[in-house]
């Protein structure tokens, strides 16, 4: 059974926009041919894949399944024929993306006209929040993780190492002491995040040392990163955060870096992962190359920051 590739666009910028007929438009097609369009698709393929009523379009069980599968279908075949050096010039579409909340807020968001500029015919569709979602449910292209790649059926590429550092603000110091080793950890108020466990912090010799909320005084628990970075620039204690997170602060001085020679051990990474089932869509990879190419090459938060001193 061959499937209409122009239905298959049809029908996925409908489930997106739920409305038929704008999204024919899209497409240069008037209402009438695209409902016939979309009728067609669903009697070839034998299930109703966009519920119609005269107020409102919805997807049905079977199109929420489908969709997944339909974007796919539509990306082998832009690639395919990019391989063939045929298709069209221009990368167009809708390109899904999921990606933490602060994270697109800092650093993704301020680049984002510049890459529009670029590719004036792609809509980007963005989901930001620091819930992680899942990619092939939720149907997304591409999302950004800071988590380790386990997920069999995901591929990802890097896009830049998620270091972890300690800081605290001056005041803090100032009244409480700058620790000069680990040890002195453990006459500090430490800001614990989530379910309390020690980290494992790494110097530069490979000496081992412990971020150990538990074995000290440690009176505030908090499970928002955002939140605790607050919490540590008034002065309630050290805390352990992604270097990308407070790098702001520590340029500004509002925020100290604490035993600069130490970081997490663990090795973080920033992934920009996509369903491994995926033909790697034009749309997808040059919104990738993109986000490498402006934040993974020079992380910006990476630039020198001040230790604590006294």
């Amino acid at each position: 059974m061959g499937i209409d590739t122009d239905g298959l666009r049809l029908f996925v910028r409908a489930a997106d926009m739920l409305n038929i007929s704008a999204a024919g438009r899209g497409l240069g097609l008037a209402p009438a041919v695209s409902s016939t369009r979309l009728a067609k698709l669903e009697q070839s393929l034998g299930a109703e894949l966009l519920h119609r009523t005269t107020r409102k379009v919805s997807l049905s069980v079977e199109g929420a399944e489908f969709l997944p599968f339909a974007r796919e279908m539509i990306a082998q075949e832009e690639a395919a024929l990019a391989a063939l050096g045929r298709g069209t010039a221009t990368v167009s579409g809708t390109l899904r993306f999921a990606a933490p909340s602060t994270f697109a807020q800092l650093y993704i968001a301020p680049i984002l006209p510049k890459f529009l500029e670029q590719h004036s015919d792609l809509t980007l569709d963005l989901h930001l929040s620091d819930v992680q979602f899942d990619l092939i449910e939720g149907s997304f292209d591409l999302a950004l993780r800071n988590a380790p790649l386990v997920d069999t059926s995901l591929k990802g590429r890097k896009l830049a190492d998620d270091r972890r550092v300690l800081c605290a603000a001056p005041e803090y110091l100032a009244a409480h002491g700058v620790p000069h080793t680990p040890a002195d950890l453990a006459k500090h108020q430490l800001i614990a995040f989530r379910d309390r466990q020690p980290r494992r912090l790494r110097g530069p010799h490979g000496e081992e040392a412990a971020f150990d909320p538990i074995a000290t005084k440690s009176q505030l628990i908090m499970d928002d990163g955002q939140s605790q970075i607050r919490a540590t620039r008034a002065g309630a204690g050290i805390s352990l955060n992604a270097l990308w997170s407070v790098h702001g602060e520590l340029t500004s001085g509002t925020l100290i870096r604490v035993l600069p020679d130490f970081e997490a051990a663990e090795a973080n990474v920033l992934w920009l992962i996509y369903p491994k089932s995926n033909v790697l869509s034009p749309k997808v990879r040059v919104f990738m190359d993109f986000l490498i190419t402006e934040i993974g090459k020079t992380p910006p938060w990476e630039s020198s920051v001040r230790p604590a001193t006294g």
